[in-house]
């Protein structure tokens, strides 16, 4: 068995569990890969901006690596990514949308450390892996 089929079998098996110990799995990685420069830099936003999300979101909410779009200002955003960023994803070694999972931890991530003392949910809505053109989610800020 070669690595890609190694990761399509892992990718099945944690596809059946539920959502819960999906997020469990993927939330080291989604850490990992968001508390370098995605985190400093959204940090760097953020205080820039006032601590607010919302100015935030108006002043950076559109580039080529990010987009967010405020829903409900200070409540519901939806934001994501013009396209996969995943390098496992870019190299093909992954191909489940249950891979996703692991932006909606990294989200949740950066948004509990920008805002430690709110409740963030995060709905994934669409993924390029799922067949999307983009990948969104919902955020929800209480």
């Amino acid at each position: 068995m070669d690595e890609k089929d190694f990761l399509k079998t892992l990718e099945d098996g944690i596809a059946e569990l539920p959502q819960a110990e999906q997020a469990k799995i993927f939330r080291p990685c989604a850490e990992n890969c968001a508390k370098g420069f995605v985190l400093t830099e959204m940090r760097r936003q953020f205080e820039e901006c006032g601590s607010s999300l919302d100015e935030q979101y108006k002043k950076y909410g559109n580039t080529e690596f990010f987009y967010a779009d405020i829903i409900e200002p200070g409540h519901v955003y939806e934001m994501g990514y013009p396209k996969c960023f995943c390098p496992l994803v870019e190299a093909g070694f992954v191909t489940s949308a249950v891979h996703c999972e692991c932006s909606r931890q990294s989200i949740i991530f950066v948004l509990q450390n920008l805002l430690p003392d709110k409740t963030i949910e995060v709905e994934t809505l669409e993924t390029v892996l799922s067949g999307a053109t983009k990948c969104k989610f919902r955020v929800t800020v209480k």
